[in-house]
Order: C-alpha cells, then sequence, then structure tokens
C-alpha cells in the first residue's frame, strides 16, 4: 500500500483551513514568512500568482516531501486593489464604496510538490455584485460580523451573503480564498484523489 503525501497548508487562514477540511484529507497549516508587498505596476493576477507560489515555496522547506497548497487573494473595483480594512471606520468606508458595484476576487493557487519540485498554478476568478447599501445596513452587519481581517469587509460564508444582489463564478469557494474545484484537481494530478 502506497502512502499518500503529507499535504501542508501555506496559511494560518482560518477560513482557508475550514476550507481544505471539506476535502476529508489530513493536512497540516504552517505559517509562510513572505513579503506580501506589491511590486509596483504589478497587475493583480501577477500579484496573487506570485504570492501563492512564494507563500508554498516558504514552506517547502520545512516539509522536504510534501504537496504544499499556497493561495493568495486580491479583490478589485475600478481597476483599484481593496486591503483589509482593519478598523469599523476603513471597513464602513469600503461597504459604501461597493455598494451597488461589481467587485472581482482573484485567488492564485499553487501546488508545489516540495519533493519532485513540480508546480501547478492557477489564478481563478470570482465576481460580486453588491446590493445598494443603506447607512443602517452598513452598520448593523459592520456591527454583528466585523469582518475586519477580510478583503473587501465582508465573510461571504456568514452574514455577508446579506449584503450580495448576485454572484456569479465557476468555483464558490474561490470567494473565501481557497478554490477547492481547481485544488481537487491539482492534487489528483499530483495521485492523491480526493474521492
Amino acid at each position: 500500500m502506497v502512502t499518500p503525501p503529507r499535504l501542508v497548508l501555506a496559511s494560518t487562514s482560518p477560513y482557508r483551513r475550514e476550507l481544505l477540511g471539506r476535502l476529508g484529507l489530513a493536512f497540516e497549516t504552517a505559517a509562510p514568512e513572505v513579503d506580501e508587498s506589491r511590486i509596483p505596476e504589478e497587475f493583480p493576477e501577477a500579484l496573487v500568482r506570485r504570492l501563492a507560489e512564494a507563500k508554498a515555496r516558504a514552506v517547502a522547506a520545512r516539509f522536504p516531501e510534501a504537496l504544499i497548497i499556497g493561495s493568495d487573494q486580491v479583490a478589485i473595483v475600478d481597476g483599484m486593489i481593496l486591503g483589509k480594512p482593519g478598523t469599523h471606520v476603513a471597513a464602513a468606508a469600503q461597504l459604501h464604496r461597493l455598494s451597488g458595484r461589481r467587485v472581482t476576487f482573484l485567488t492564485g493557487l499553487c501546488l508545489l510538490n516540495a519533493n519532485s519540485g513540480r508546480v501547478q498554478l492557477d489564478v481563478i476568478p470570482f465576481h460580486v455584485i453588491f446590493r445598494t447599501l443603506t447607512e443602517d445596513m452598513v452598520e448593523n452587519y459592520l456591527r454583528r460580523e466585523q469582518p475586519y481581517d477580510c478583503a473587501g469587509s465582508f465573510k461571504s460564508e456568514g452574514l455577508g451573503i446579506a449584503l450580495f444582489e448576485r454572484l456569479e463564478g465557476d468555483d464558490p469557494t474561490a470567494l473565501v480564498g481557497l478554490p477547492l474545484i481547481r485544488l481537487s484537481r491539482m492534487l489528483e494530478a499530483e495521485n492523491l484523489p480526493v474521492l
């Protein structure tokens, strides 16, 4: 019997950890020590692709026989990258800016076979169309969920879903930051089938 390879998520995000847990595979997590600063003039797709791979490579040295999953995400509106708000005031401003707008989330996904050096890399888009939000809606939402560590100032897996008019994309898990449909295919290509 062949022992399945060790699987490591290069992230400390509780959201990504919870998503990966849905696949029912044994895995570990490790914090990637990566500078996530944007290179001047770097396009959002290039940024998330570079950071997803950098996170996987940063962890690979500690797990030389493992499959390492790296992921990074940005939210974009009108060509501008939205960061994590950090504060209530910044989150309220961000949500007011998103009111009635279409926001694109790009998730860079990397699966690195630390043993063979093989890299699978992709960028998965997902779009959110926001409802027109009133001041009361924004304040009530922020008081209840406090999504200050989330790009876009919402948690789609929670109450944030009530902020949306509709969702557009192939993989709803991409919105939370770990596209499980694409990841499942990547794992299969490394002889680690989910099913």
